[in-house]
This record gives structure tokens, sequence and C-alpha cells, in this order.
């Protein structure tokens, strides 16, 4: 029997979640075919519904037949908007129309024809950090585009998405990195920056796009000079970025504290190599990014192998036993079960 989605996301449980959808029968339709590049759009669309949401996006990749996305709830960010920025950011999501339907612009008029309904600003804001509504923002306009290019009608997507939340450190980066290695995992691409429509390959250009990628050279190496060479590379990237800095020079929550770029770049490489060959070797900084994660080689490789196995079973996933038993508390049940039996400390 399915679970209730608002069961499912807890902002109190978990800020972050992976999500996925597949297209509907699993069939190819978001590989490239007609005028619409469709996986560019999604990839466009994701970055857009970013900028409305209070939502983050951590990660991202769009496969032939599914889509991947990495997200963090940020309720205090919508807490704080004013009315009047809550209805301009649903009215980027849903313009007023004309009589044929056409989207019209935002006028004064409309907005405050809106900030007079208390409770349907309220409900607004609400939707607006809801994973939920993100998804189906995300969906639901390109279903309609595609059908209509190709000239059907129907479901374009299945029903309905899973979510898994994400319960620590090292199994926020561990499904970030899955995420980004789907197309290598699929053959799709040999390395990960040259992966199309992935976050990766996103984080890499906007770098380069700087002209910063000595900067993300030496942060490799995963020391404190490394990470201060690197500092601010992803300040302006919509994405959130992967080191949080804001104990150091940045006001923008990133995903996890004193682990930069650099070091998840080289930690990327590492686990695609395994994907591609069955084995790689462990560089001293490699060495040194297992020790802040505080896990092993062998058990990173473990879980990452049950997450390519693609059969997911369970609502959570962490890296220690400890966390799995602090959820099961919160949510007042014996245990929580690790997405597909992944190994846990």
């Amino acid at each position: 029997m399915a679970i209730a989605r608002m069961r499912q996301i807890d902002v109190s449980v978990a800020r972050w979640y992976h999500c996925m959808s597949r297209c509907v029968r699993r069939a190819f339709l978001l590989k490239k075919h007609g005028l619409l590049d469709r996986k560019a759009w999604i990839e466009n669309r994701i970055g857009e519904l970013a900028e409305i949401f209070a939502i983050a996006v951590g990660g991202f990749s769009v496969m032939n037949n599914h889509i991947h996305l990495l997200l963090r709830i940020d309720p205090e960010i919508g807490d704080g908007w004013s009315d009047e920025e809550v209805v301009r950011r649903w009215g980027r999501l849903f313009p007023p129309r004309d009589k044929g339907r056409r989207p019209l612009p935002i006028s004064e008029a409309w907005v405050q024809d809106r900030l007079k309904d208390r409770a349907w600003v309220a409900r607004a804001r609400e939707r607006l950090r809801s994973i939920s509504w993100f998804m189906k923002c995300l969906k639901e306009p390109l279903a309609r585009l595609a059908n209509r290019e190709d000239k059907v009608r129907g479901a374009f997507f299945a029903s309905r998405f899973k979510s898994v939340a994400i319960l620590d450190e090292a199994s926020l980066l561990a499904v970030c990195a899955y995420i980004d290695l789907n197309p290598v995992a699929a053959g799709i691409a040999v390395t990960p920056e040259s992966s199309d429509h992935t976050s990766i390959k996103a984080r890499v250009e906007h770098v380069e796009a700087q002209g910063q990628t000595a900067q993300l050279e030496a942060a490799k190496n995963g020391s404190v000079a490394g990470s201060l060479a690197a500092a601010g590379v992803e300040e302006s990237l919509w994405l959130c970025p992967i080191e949080d800095r804001r104990g150091l020079d940045s006001s923008r929550e990133g995903m996890v504290a004193g682990f930069s770029l650099g070091s998840y770049l080289l930690l990327v490489d590492y686990t695609g190599r395994l994907f591609r060959a069955g084995k790689a070797v462990i560089s001293a900084e490699l060495a040194d990014v297992f020790a802040r994660l505080r896990i092993g080689s062998e058990t990173w490789q473990a879980r990452l192998k049950k997450l390519r196995a693609g059969r997911w079973f369970g609502r959570f996933f962490a890296a220690t036993r400890e966390r799995l038993k602090a959820v099961a508390e919160r949510l007042g049940v014996g245990y929580v079960r690790n997405l597909s039996n992944c190994p846990a400390v």
C-alpha cells in the first residue's frame, strides 16, 4: 500500500531527499527526438524552480527514461518572504491568463487582488516549500509539451515519484555521487565531467566559465589551504554549493562543512573508476576524504553498489545504525529500514 507523501517527507526528520521519477512504462521518452530537447528543457526548468521555491537543488541527472533529484527543504527561507514576494513567486509558476489561455504579465492590480486573500497567500507559501509541488511544476509542463509534440494523450511520467530521506553527511555525498554518475554507470558517458545534463557537469562548467580551474585543482588536496583557494567558486552557481562555508566567508548554506568541491570531484572520479573498471587506486588525498567522512573505502564501495542495483526498498538512508534508531524513536516505531539494506556502521 502506498504511503501518503506527507508522511514520507517530514522536515523534522530530514531536510534532504533523493527524488526519482520514471517515464511511464520506463519508455525512453526523454531521449531527444523532434524539435524539443527534453533533457535540456528539464535541466533549465530545475534551475528556474530552484530560484522560485524554498528548496535547494544539490544534484540532478536527466536520463533517457527517468530523472534523479537531490533536494533540500528550506522552510525558514519561505517563512522570511513577504506576502507580496510569495504572490510574485507564485505568479512566475502560474501567471494570470487571458481568455485564450495565453499568459499575461503580472500586473500590480493582480498582485494586490491576490494579497487580499490571506488564506490563498498562506496556501501558496506552503506549496512553495513543498517537494511534491516542486516535482509537479517540473513534470506537468513537460508532459503537456511532449504529448503535444508526439500528438498523443495520456500519462508521460509514472504517477508517483520515489522519495528517500537522507539522514547524514556520508549518505548525502553517496547519493549525490550516485546521481552524478548515472550516465557513467549506464555507459552513456565515459567520465563524470562529460556527462550531459548532470549537476557535476554544471558545477565544472561553472568553474571553467569563471576561469577558476586552477583553484579547483588546488582544492583537491583537501587541506585548509586548498579549501581557501577554492573559496567562492560556487557562490554564484544556482546549485547548492558542495561546501558549506557559512562559518568562513559565505551566507549561503552548502551541503557539507569542511568538504570542498575539489574533494567531491576526487571522490566522484574514484567512484566512477569503480563503475567502469571495478577497481581504482586510493590516493593519499582520497584517504583523507574517507577519513573526513569517517567511512572506509570498502563500506563506500558496498553502499554505492547497493545504490546501483536499482531496487530501492526503504524510505531512509543513513551511514550509521544510531541515526536509524534515532529516526525510529522520533517516528514512534520499532525500527526503520535502511535503503536497499545498504550497510551501516
